[in-house]
Protein backbone atom coordinates (compact mmCIF):
# COMPACT_ATOMS: atom_id res chain seq x y z
CA UNK A 1 0.00 0.00 0.00
CA UNK A 2 1.33 3.38 -0.87
CA UNK A 3 2.20 6.29 1.69
CA UNK A 4 -0.75 8.12 2.59
CA UNK A 5 -0.98 11.32 5.33
CA UNK A 6 -3.87 13.31 6.79
CA UNK A 7 -4.56 15.97 8.84
CA UNK A 8 -5.63 14.30 12.96
CA UNK A 9 -6.57 17.53 14.27
CA UNK A 10 -9.25 19.54 12.56
CA UNK A 11 -7.94 22.46 9.75
CA UNK A 12 -8.68 24.91 12.31
CA UNK A 13 -6.96 27.32 14.51
CA UNK A 14 -5.59 25.39 17.56
CA UNK A 15 -2.72 25.23 19.73
CA UNK A 16 -1.44 21.92 18.59
CA UNK A 17 -2.29 20.19 15.48
CA UNK A 18 -1.32 16.75 14.12
CA UNK A 19 -0.34 15.19 10.57
CA UNK A 20 -0.51 11.10 10.62
CA UNK A 21 1.86 9.76 7.69
CA UNK A 22 1.44 5.53 7.34
CA UNK A 23 2.87 3.12 4.71
CA UNK A 24 6.01 1.11 4.48
CA UNK A 25 9.05 2.98 3.63
CA UNK A 26 7.71 6.52 5.15
CA UNK A 27 10.45 7.05 7.27
CA UNK A 28 12.95 7.14 4.55
CA UNK A 29 10.87 9.31 2.08
CA UNK A 30 10.08 11.96 5.29
CA UNK A 31 14.02 11.78 6.22
CA UNK A 32 15.02 12.51 2.76
CA UNK A 33 12.91 14.90 1.63
CA UNK A 34 12.60 17.15 5.50
CA UNK A 35 16.22 16.06 7.03
CA UNK A 36 15.10 15.24 10.28
CA UNK A 37 18.01 12.11 10.80
CA UNK A 38 17.82 9.13 12.96
CA UNK A 39 14.86 8.62 14.81
CA UNK A 40 14.22 5.90 16.95
CA UNK A 41 10.60 4.62 17.56
CA UNK A 42 8.37 4.97 20.36
CA UNK A 43 10.57 8.35 21.23
CA UNK A 44 9.71 11.81 20.95
CA UNK A 45 11.81 14.50 19.61
CA UNK A 46 11.43 18.17 18.39
CA UNK A 47 13.24 19.20 15.17
CA UNK A 48 13.22 22.00 12.72
CA UNK A 49 11.01 21.13 9.69
CA UNK A 50 12.76 22.70 6.77
CA UNK A 51 11.68 22.14 3.07
CA UNK A 52 14.10 23.12 0.39
CA UNK A 53 15.92 25.35 2.93
CA UNK A 54 12.63 26.97 4.04
CA UNK A 55 11.96 26.86 7.78
CA UNK A 56 8.37 26.11 8.30
CA UNK A 57 7.59 25.26 11.87
CA UNK A 58 9.62 23.60 15.28
CA UNK A 59 7.50 20.41 15.46
CA UNK A 60 7.18 17.33 17.61
CA UNK A 61 7.97 14.17 15.72
CA UNK A 62 7.57 10.47 16.66
CA UNK A 63 8.10 7.31 14.65
CA UNK A 64 5.97 3.88 15.45
CA UNK A 65 7.67 0.76 13.82
CA UNK A 66 5.41 -1.62 12.08
CA UNK A 67 3.88 -4.02 13.39
CA UNK A 68 3.51 -2.05 16.70
CA UNK A 69 1.67 0.83 15.27
CA UNK A 70 -2.08 1.68 15.24
CA UNK A 71 -2.23 0.69 11.51
CA UNK A 72 0.68 -2.21 11.76
CA UNK A 73 3.07 -0.02 9.36
CA UNK A 74 5.85 2.15 9.37
CA UNK A 75 3.65 5.27 10.68
CA UNK A 76 4.49 8.50 12.30
CA UNK A 77 3.25 11.80 13.60
CA UNK A 78 4.52 15.63 13.25
CA UNK A 79 2.76 17.36 15.87
CA UNK A 80 3.16 21.42 14.80
CA UNK A 81 1.54 24.96 16.08
CA UNK A 82 -2.07 24.86 14.72
CA UNK A 83 -1.71 27.99 12.49
CA UNK A 84 -3.86 28.12 9.51
CA UNK A 85 -0.98 29.05 7.29
CA UNK A 86 0.97 26.51 8.81
CA UNK A 87 -1.49 23.70 8.28
CA UNK A 88 -1.85 24.91 4.91
CA UNK A 89 2.23 24.62 4.23
CA UNK A 90 2.42 21.17 6.17
CA UNK A 91 -0.21 19.90 3.00
CA UNK A 92 1.86 21.65 0.17
CA UNK A 93 4.36 20.15 1.33
CA UNK A 94 3.07 16.42 1.56
CA UNK A 95 1.62 16.82 -1.79
CA UNK A 96 5.27 17.92 -2.66
CA UNK A 97 7.54 14.93 -1.75
CA UNK A 98 5.04 12.73 -3.36
CA UNK A 99 2.68 11.35 -0.40
CA UNK A 100 -1.16 10.02 -1.35
CA UNK A 101 -3.87 11.99 0.87
CA UNK A 102 -5.60 9.32 2.55
CA UNK A 103 -9.34 8.68 2.11
CA UNK A 104 -11.59 9.02 4.91
CA UNK A 105 -11.06 5.72 7.90
CA UNK A 106 -8.13 5.27 5.65
CA UNK A 107 -5.72 4.34 9.12
CA UNK A 108 -8.19 2.49 10.18
CA UNK A 109 -8.93 0.69 7.23
CA UNK A 110 -5.21 -0.53 7.41
CA UNK A 111 -5.04 -1.56 10.92
CA UNK A 112 -8.16 -3.80 10.10
CA UNK A 113 -6.38 -5.28 6.62
CA UNK A 114 -2.88 -5.62 8.71
CA UNK A 115 -5.34 -7.58 12.16
CA UNK A 116 -4.59 -5.05 14.52
CA UNK A 117 -7.95 -4.53 14.95
CA UNK A 118 -11.63 -6.73 14.21
CA UNK A 119 -14.43 -5.04 12.05
CA UNK A 120 -16.63 -4.51 14.65
CA UNK A 121 -13.96 -2.75 17.43
CA UNK A 122 -12.75 -0.30 14.18
CA UNK A 123 -17.22 0.36 13.96
CA UNK A 124 -16.91 0.74 17.65
CA UNK A 125 -13.68 3.61 17.12
CA UNK A 126 -16.33 5.31 14.30
CA UNK A 127 -19.46 5.23 16.66
CA UNK A 128 -17.21 6.23 20.09
CA UNK A 129 -16.17 9.33 17.80
CA UNK A 130 -19.71 9.99 16.90
CA UNK A 131 -20.91 9.65 20.24
CA UNK A 132 -22.66 12.78 22.59
CA UNK A 133 -23.82 11.04 25.29
CA UNK A 134 -21.45 10.31 27.53
CA UNK A 135 -23.02 7.21 29.48
CA UNK A 136 -22.59 5.31 26.15
CA UNK A 137 -18.77 5.64 26.08
CA UNK A 138 -17.76 2.71 28.34
CA UNK A 139 -20.20 0.41 26.26
CA UNK A 140 -18.26 1.54 23.15
CA UNK A 141 -15.03 1.51 24.74
CA UNK A 142 -15.71 -2.08 26.08
CA UNK A 143 -16.12 -2.82 22.49
CA UNK A 144 -13.16 -0.96 21.06
CA UNK A 145 -10.58 -3.27 23.65
CA UNK A 146 -11.82 -5.78 22.09
CA UNK A 147 -14.52 -7.48 24.60
CA UNK A 148 -17.12 -8.06 22.04
CA UNK A 149 -14.72 -9.75 19.64
CA UNK A 150 -13.68 -11.86 22.92
CA UNK A 151 -17.23 -12.60 23.65
CA UNK A 152 -18.01 -13.26 20.12
CA UNK A 153 -14.75 -15.77 19.18
CA UNK A 154 -15.66 -17.86 22.18
CA UNK A 155 -19.19 -18.59 21.44
CA UNK A 156 -17.80 -19.34 17.70
CA UNK A 157 -15.27 -21.52 19.55
CA UNK A 158 -18.04 -23.30 21.12
CA UNK A 159 -20.66 -23.51 17.88
CA UNK A 160 -17.44 -25.32 16.66
CA UNK A 161 -17.03 -28.12 19.08
CA UNK A 162 -20.97 -29.02 19.15
CA UNK A 163 -21.10 -28.74 15.17
CA UNK A 164 -17.65 -31.77 15.47
CA UNK A 165 -19.66 -33.50 17.59
CA UNK A 166 -22.52 -33.51 14.69
CA UNK A 167 -20.52 -34.23 12.05
CA UNK A 168 -18.33 -36.88 13.40
CA UNK A 169 -21.82 -38.41 14.04
CA UNK A 170 -22.69 -37.79 10.35
CA UNK A 171 -19.37 -39.29 9.36
CA UNK A 172 -19.11 -42.54 11.84
CA UNK A 173 -22.80 -43.06 12.56
CA UNK A 174 -21.98 -46.77 11.37
CA UNK A 175 -19.14 -47.26 13.65
CA UNK A 176 -18.93 -47.61 17.74
CA UNK A 177 -17.86 -43.99 17.89
CA UNK A 178 -21.16 -42.14 19.80
CA UNK A 179 -20.13 -38.59 18.86
CA UNK A 180 -23.59 -37.74 19.89
CA UNK A 181 -23.92 -38.30 23.64
CA UNK A 182 -26.80 -38.25 25.25
CA UNK A 183 -26.00 -34.12 26.69
CA UNK A 184 -25.33 -33.11 23.14
CA UNK A 185 -28.86 -31.44 23.08
CA UNK A 186 -28.53 -30.19 26.43
CA UNK A 187 -25.33 -28.30 25.70
CA UNK A 188 -26.43 -26.77 22.59
CA UNK A 189 -29.21 -25.66 24.76
CA UNK A 190 -27.49 -24.27 27.81
CA UNK A 191 -24.85 -22.80 24.45
CA UNK A 192 -28.49 -21.08 22.79
CA UNK A 193 -29.68 -19.18 26.38
CA UNK A 194 -26.25 -18.02 27.15
CA UNK A 195 -25.60 -16.41 23.95
CA UNK A 196 -29.79 -14.94 24.40
CA UNK A 197 -28.29 -13.80 27.69
CA UNK A 198 -25.69 -11.97 25.81
CA UNK A 199 -27.43 -10.72 22.42
CA UNK A 200 -29.95 -8.74 25.27
CA UNK A 201 -26.88 -7.29 26.80
CA UNK A 202 -26.78 -5.53 23.56
CA UNK A 203 -27.64 -2.08 22.82
CA UNK A 204 -28.36 -0.91 19.26
CA UNK A 205 -26.48 2.61 19.15
CA UNK A 206 -29.37 3.64 16.54
CA UNK A 207 -31.66 3.99 20.35
CA UNK A 208 -28.25 5.12 22.07
CA UNK A 209 -27.83 7.86 19.96
CA UNK A 210 -31.14 9.09 19.30
CA UNK A 211 -32.94 12.09 20.81
CA UNK A 212 -35.38 11.50 23.04
CA UNK A 213 -38.52 13.68 22.16
CA UNK A 214 -39.83 15.87 24.84
CA UNK A 215 -42.98 17.68 24.13
CA UNK A 216 -45.60 20.12 25.94
CA UNK A 217 -49.06 20.42 25.57
CA UNK A 218 -51.59 22.10 28.15
CA UNK A 219 -54.46 24.18 28.10
CA UNK A 220 -53.96 27.91 26.07
CA UNK A 221 -52.36 30.65 28.44
CA UNK A 222 -50.54 28.34 31.04
CA UNK A 223 -47.21 29.26 29.94
CA UNK A 224 -45.93 26.45 27.76
CA UNK A 225 -44.23 28.47 24.74
CA UNK A 226 -42.26 30.67 28.22
CA UNK A 227 -41.64 27.38 29.96
CA UNK A 228 -40.18 26.27 27.25
CA UNK A 229 -38.31 29.47 26.15
CA UNK A 230 -36.97 28.99 30.16
CA UNK A 231 -35.74 24.99 29.24
CA UNK A 232 -33.98 26.15 26.24
CA UNK A 233 -31.95 29.24 27.27
CA UNK A 234 -33.40 31.71 25.00
CA UNK A 235 -36.90 33.08 23.27
CA UNK A 236 -37.61 30.14 20.76
CA UNK A 237 -41.39 30.37 21.11
CA UNK A 238 -43.26 33.62 20.97
CA UNK A 239 -45.05 34.72 24.18
CA UNK A 240 -48.44 36.47 24.24
CA UNK A 241 -50.72 36.79 26.62
CA UNK A 242 -53.57 36.23 23.68
CA UNK A 243 -54.94 33.22 23.85
CA UNK A 244 -54.10 30.68 20.10
CA UNK A 245 -50.14 32.53 19.91
CA UNK A 246 -48.53 29.05 19.16
CA UNK A 247 -49.94 28.07 16.04
CA UNK A 248 -47.15 25.43 14.94
CA UNK A 249 -44.58 22.54 16.38
CA UNK A 250 -41.27 24.46 17.16
CA UNK A 251 -38.59 22.80 17.89
CA UNK A 252 -35.46 22.92 20.02
CA UNK A 253 -32.29 21.25 21.49
CA UNK A 254 -31.51 21.20 25.08
CA UNK A 255 -28.68 19.53 26.51
CA UNK A 256 -28.16 18.31 30.29
CA UNK A 257 -26.03 16.22 32.12
CA UNK A 258 -25.01 15.01 29.03
CA UNK A 259 -28.09 14.35 27.31
CA UNK A 260 -29.60 15.65 24.49
CA UNK A 261 -33.61 16.22 24.06
CA UNK A 262 -35.34 17.43 21.32
CA UNK A 263 -37.90 19.62 22.82
CA UNK A 264 -41.27 20.80 21.07
CA UNK A 265 -43.33 23.41 21.75
CA UNK A 266 -47.83 22.75 20.53
CA UNK A 267 -50.28 24.78 20.52
CA UNK A 268 -52.97 25.36 23.61
CA UNK A 269 -55.77 22.75 23.29
CA UNK A 270 -59.20 24.06 23.14
CA UNK A 271 -62.44 24.23 21.07
CA UNK A 272 -61.94 26.97 18.17
CA UNK A 273 -63.14 27.48 14.36
CA UNK A 274 -60.38 29.65 13.34
CA UNK A 275 -59.07 27.22 11.13
CA UNK A 276 -55.18 27.64 11.26
CA UNK A 277 -55.36 27.44 15.04
CA UNK A 278 -57.07 24.18 14.28
CA UNK A 279 -54.83 22.70 12.11
CA UNK A 280 -51.99 23.26 15.10
CA UNK A 281 -53.88 21.77 17.76
CA UNK A 282 -54.21 18.94 15.24
CA UNK A 283 -50.42 18.89 14.81
CA UNK A 284 -50.28 18.42 18.33
CA UNK A 285 -52.60 15.55 18.82
CA UNK A 286 -49.89 13.75 15.98
CA UNK A 287 -47.01 14.81 18.30
CA UNK A 288 -48.56 13.14 21.28
CA UNK A 289 -48.12 9.59 19.60
CA UNK A 290 -44.27 10.26 18.62
CA UNK A 291 -42.83 11.86 21.72
CA UNK A 292 -41.08 9.90 24.40
CA UNK A 293 -42.24 12.29 27.49
CA UNK A 294 -45.44 14.42 27.19
CA UNK A 295 -45.07 17.39 29.25
CA UNK A 296 -48.34 18.79 30.67
CA UNK A 297 -48.23 22.30 31.24
CA UNK A 298 -50.99 23.83 33.66
CA UNK A 299 -52.01 26.59 36.22
CA UNK A 300 -52.99 25.73 39.58
CA UNK A 301 -57.02 26.83 38.95
CA UNK A 302 -56.87 23.88 35.72
CA UNK A 303 -56.11 21.02 37.71
CA UNK A 304 -59.41 19.86 36.54
CA UNK A 305 -58.01 19.85 32.79
CA UNK A 306 -54.93 17.19 33.51
CA UNK A 307 -56.91 14.14 33.27
CA UNK A 308 -58.27 15.12 29.68
CA UNK A 309 -54.51 15.50 28.54
CA UNK A 310 -53.74 12.44 30.59
CA UNK A 311 -56.19 10.08 28.35
CA UNK A 312 -54.79 11.94 25.15
CA UNK A 313 -51.15 10.61 26.47
CA UNK A 314 -52.79 6.93 26.85
CA UNK A 315 -50.09 4.90 27.73
CA UNK A 316 -47.24 7.05 26.95
CA UNK A 317 -44.89 8.76 29.63
CA UNK A 318 -46.56 11.71 31.04
CA UNK A 319 -45.84 14.23 33.80
CA UNK A 320 -47.73 17.59 35.27
CA UNK A 321 -46.18 20.42 35.66
CA UNK A 322 -47.68 22.99 37.89
CA UNK A 323 -46.44 26.97 36.15
CA UNK A 324 -47.01 30.33 37.19
CA UNK A 325 -46.05 29.29 40.96
CA UNK A 326 -44.97 33.06 41.48
CA UNK A 327 -48.72 34.40 41.55
CA UNK A 328 -50.02 31.29 42.93
CA UNK A 329 -50.19 28.48 45.69
CA UNK A 330 -47.30 25.81 45.51
CA UNK A 331 -49.45 22.77 44.57
CA UNK A 332 -46.77 19.91 44.92
CA UNK A 333 -49.95 17.18 46.28
CA UNK A 334 -51.51 17.13 43.06
CA UNK A 335 -48.16 17.79 40.31
CA UNK A 336 -44.99 16.38 39.36
CA UNK A 337 -43.29 19.60 39.58
CA UNK A 338 -43.79 23.44 40.51
CA UNK A 339 -42.28 26.02 38.58
CA UNK A 340 -42.50 29.76 37.45
CA UNK A 341 -41.07 30.56 33.82
CA UNK A 342 -41.18 34.06 34.69
CA UNK A 343 -38.65 33.71 37.52
CA UNK A 344 -37.31 30.28 37.05
CA UNK A 345 -38.04 28.74 40.33
CA UNK A 346 -37.70 25.22 39.93
CA UNK A 347 -35.89 25.48 36.91
CA UNK A 348 -33.29 22.65 38.24
CA UNK A 349 -36.10 19.93 39.42
CA UNK A 350 -37.83 20.64 36.28
CA UNK A 351 -34.91 19.60 34.15
CA UNK A 352 -33.92 16.53 36.90
CA UNK A 353 -38.08 15.47 36.16
CA UNK A 354 -37.42 15.57 32.50
CA UNK A 355 -33.89 13.88 32.91
CA UNK A 356 -35.52 10.94 35.03
CA UNK A 357 -38.64 10.19 33.24
CA UNK A 358 -36.95 9.92 29.29
CA UNK A 359 -33.33 8.56 30.47
CA UNK A 360 -33.02 5.36 31.53
CA UNK A 361 -34.44 2.66 29.32
CA UNK A 362 -31.79 2.94 26.48
CA UNK A 363 -29.06 2.51 29.09
CA UNK A 364 -30.49 -0.04 31.46
CA UNK A 365 -28.82 -2.26 33.65
CA UNK A 366 -27.10 -5.65 32.69
CA UNK A 367 -25.64 -3.84 29.32
CA UNK A 368 -22.47 -4.72 27.95
CA UNK A 369 -21.74 -3.30 24.78
CA UNK A 370 -23.31 -1.06 21.98
CA UNK A 371 -23.47 -2.33 18.94
CA UNK A 372 -24.62 -1.68 15.01
CA UNK A 373 -27.72 -2.69 13.44
CA UNK A 374 -25.26 -4.74 11.14
CA UNK A 375 -24.55 -7.12 14.36
CA UNK A 376 -28.09 -6.81 15.24
CA UNK A 377 -29.26 -8.67 12.33
CA UNK A 378 -26.38 -10.90 12.41
CA UNK A 379 -26.55 -11.34 16.11
CA UNK A 380 -30.55 -12.36 15.09
CA UNK A 381 -29.85 -14.85 12.15
CA UNK A 382 -27.25 -16.58 14.34
CA UNK A 383 -29.91 -16.94 16.97
CA UNK A 384 -32.43 -18.45 14.17
CA UNK A 385 -29.94 -20.74 12.83
CA UNK A 386 -29.21 -22.11 16.77
CA UNK A 387 -32.71 -22.59 17.68
CA UNK A 388 -33.00 -24.31 13.84
CA UNK A 389 -30.16 -26.57 14.91
CA UNK A 390 -31.59 -27.56 18.00
CA UNK A 391 -34.83 -28.51 16.51
CA UNK A 392 -33.23 -30.70 14.10
CA UNK A 393 -30.16 -32.37 16.77
CA UNK A 394 -33.76 -33.36 18.98
CA UNK A 395 -35.61 -35.43 16.08
CA UNK A 396 -31.94 -37.48 15.91
CA UNK A 397 -32.42 -38.20 11.81
CA UNK A 398 -31.68 -34.82 10.34
CA UNK A 399 -28.34 -34.28 11.78
CA UNK A 400 -26.97 -32.94 7.73
CA UNK A 401 -29.54 -30.24 8.74
CA UNK A 402 -28.05 -29.98 12.31
CA UNK A 403 -24.93 -28.92 11.00
CA UNK A 404 -25.98 -27.18 8.37
CA UNK A 405 -27.50 -24.43 10.95
CA UNK A 406 -24.22 -24.46 12.85
CA UNK A 407 -21.98 -23.49 9.90
CA UNK A 408 -24.25 -21.21 9.12
CA UNK A 409 -24.67 -19.88 12.85
CA UNK A 410 -20.82 -19.55 12.52
CA UNK A 411 -20.61 -18.05 9.26
CA UNK A 412 -23.13 -14.83 11.00
CA UNK A 413 -20.16 -14.22 14.32
CA UNK A 414 -17.35 -14.32 11.25
CA UNK A 415 -18.90 -11.40 9.28
CA UNK A 416 -19.21 -9.72 12.32
CA UNK A 417 -15.70 -10.04 13.28
CA UNK A 418 -14.64 -9.63 10.00
CA UNK A 419 -13.30 -12.78 9.16
CA UNK A 420 -15.65 -12.87 5.80
CA UNK A 421 -16.71 -9.45 4.14
CA UNK A 422 -16.66 -8.20 1.10
CA UNK A 423 -15.05 -5.04 -0.35
CA UNK A 424 -18.70 -3.40 -0.74
CA UNK A 425 -18.92 -3.83 3.26
CA UNK A 426 -15.69 -2.18 3.54
CA UNK A 427 -16.36 0.61 1.70
CA UNK A 428 -19.81 1.44 3.04
CA UNK A 429 -18.00 1.04 6.71
CA UNK A 430 -14.65 3.28 6.59
CA UNK A 431 -16.43 6.27 3.92
CA UNK A 432 -18.34 7.08 6.84
CA UNK A 433 -14.67 7.84 9.28
CA UNK A 434 -13.33 11.20 9.49
CA UNK A 435 -10.22 11.40 7.22
CA UNK A 436 -7.25 11.15 9.88
CA UNK A 437 -8.80 8.03 11.52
Amino acid sequence: MSVVFALATPPAKSAIGILRITGDGCFEIINGCLGFGVCKAGRFYIKDLVYKEEFIDRVGFVCFKGPKSYTGEDSLEIHFHGGLAIISKLVWVMRQIGLDEASPGEFTKRAFLNNKLSLNEAEAIADLIDLTDERGVSLLSSSVMGGLTSSVSGFAASIDKIRMRVEGEIDFNDEDENFIGKDLYEDLSFLLDDFKNFTDSCVNIKNGMRKNRVLFVGPVNSGKSSLFNLLVGYDRAIVSSAPGTTRDIIESEVFFESNVFSVFDSAGIREVNEEVEKKGIELSFKEIKKADLVVGVFEGKDFDKVSFFENLVGSGCFVKIQNKIDIDDIDSKNFDCCVSAKTGEGLEDFKNLINSRVVGEVYKKGLHYMIRERHENLFNEALVCLEASLVNIKKQDTFELAAEDLKLARSCLDQLVGKKYTNSLLGDIFSSFCIGK
